[in-house]
């Protein structure tokens, strides 16, 4: 078992890091501060380093490599901040994967080569009001009229929402109960019938637009399906690798927060001398460093051991688990060792804290996950309802 990454993957990453440090920064401060979406130029820019569907088949104009390549990319460039990042996110561990080996061929064909060119950004859809960790309650209907698909409902929490240019829905497909009557179509921004709601103010993920949809006889053509009826476990199985992508958002804001929070230790002096030197603060690094490393590892195993398939439930919700407790972990300590530096907003210690705590939110709670590593651990699905 070899955990150094070879020399190709080394070169990729310090290519992504290159970038990102040089150009990124200040496109990162604007997004924060103006809380708007990462420019189609910069999605572009992603897309002509090959930075977009890095572990998408070159037949559909990804870099086909594998799943841990993509991951480099994106902690390099999340590192400076998650909005800069999701167009990356979004185009190695978003719903265009669940395209990518799911959806008729004709669609994949159509969708997926925009989204490597940075023509096209998808997005899904699929919490509701009251139909969030308790996914299989979600309402929203697409009903089969001749070579049309016809959806009504409201989508929650989309990331993206009015700004991508087309969703994964995720809808009723037929009166089956619970899981077994959800499929997933894609519907594009301009179907006549969807309209979208106020723009969420968070506390943090800003530059990640989020809000309501809403899907009013919104008909799109029946090949637009992407999964039918009976297919909830493919989509899921898609979504385990945008777990591995959550826990790669945390992984690079934790590195970001513990290589400032190490810096400013060594700089920093008091009583006397670097706090570096005072046995508490290095208890505080070790421990930081520790969790970093051990959320490190868990999502390098996740996505290794997928292949160029898609992770193990197991594996993905573990290390998406582990990294999102991390994080918040890590940026507290960071931000105390930096005291009222880390508090105050001129610089970027408090922002990560912000970002950081919503992860563990995003892609399913953190309890959530806790109860699909039991299930698999023990052999069986736990019914919530019962």
């Amino acid at each position: 078992m070899d955990f150094s990454l070879s020399q190709e993957q080394e070169m990729l990453r310090e290519s992504a890091q290159r970038f990102a440090r040089k150009e990124l920064a200040p496109i990162a401060k604007h997004l924060e501060e103006s809380n708007t979406p990462a420019p189609k130029d910069l999605v572009r820019r992603y897309a002509s380093l090959g930075f977009l569907g890095v572990n998408l088949d070159a037949k559909y104009g990804g870099a086909g490599l594998s799943h841990l390549d993509a991951v480099l990319v994106l902690e390099e460039i999340a590192k400076v901040s998650p909005a800069v990042a999701f167009p990356v996110f979004e185009s190695c561990f978003g719903p265009v994967l669940a395209i990518r080996h799911f959806a008729p061929v004709a669609l994949a064909q159509r969708i997926v080569p925009k989204v490597c060119a940075g023509d096209m950004i998808v997005a899904v859809a699929m919490s509701e009001p009251d139909a969030g960790s308790a996914l299989t309650d979600l309402r929203t209907r697409g009903t089969i009229e001749g070579d049309s698909v016809v959806i009504d409902g409201q989508k929650r929490w989309c990331s993206g929402a009015g700004h991508a240019d087309a969703y994964l829905v995720y809808c009723r497909l037929s009166d089956a109960p619970g899981a077994k009557g959800i499929g997933a179509v894609l519907v594009e921004k301009e179907a006549k019938g969807l309209s979208f709601g106020a723009a969420e103010q968070l506390m943090g993920f800003r530059g990640i637009p989020s809000a309501d949809m809403f899907f009013d006889k919104v008909r799109v053509p029946a090949g637009n399906v992407v999964v039918p009826a009976g297919g909830f476990r493919k989509l899921m199985e898609a979504f385990d690798l945008e777990r591995c992508g959550n826990a790669t958002m945390c992984l690079a804001i934790a590195a970001s927060a513990f290589d400032d929070a190490l810096a400013y230790v060594n700089q920093r002096k008091q009583f006397g001398k670097p706090l570096i030197d005072f046995q508490a603060v290095q208890l505080k690094i070790a421990d930081m460093a520790i969790r970093l490393e051990a959320a490190r590892m868990l999502v390098y195993r996740a996505v290794a051991n997928a292949s160029a398939g898609l992770p193990s439930i197991k594996e993905s919700s573990i290390a998406k688990c582990f990294a999102n407790e991390m994080v918040r972990e890590v940026c507290g300590i960071a931000l105390q060792l930096m005291g009222g530096y880390g508090y105050n907003k001129s610089f970027p210690m408090e922002q990560r804290l912000r970002d950081g705590w919503g992860w563990g939110i995003a892609g399913g709670a953190i309890d959530i996950q806790k109860t699909n590593i039991a299930a698999a651990y023990a052999g069986k699905r736990f019914d919530q309802r019962r």
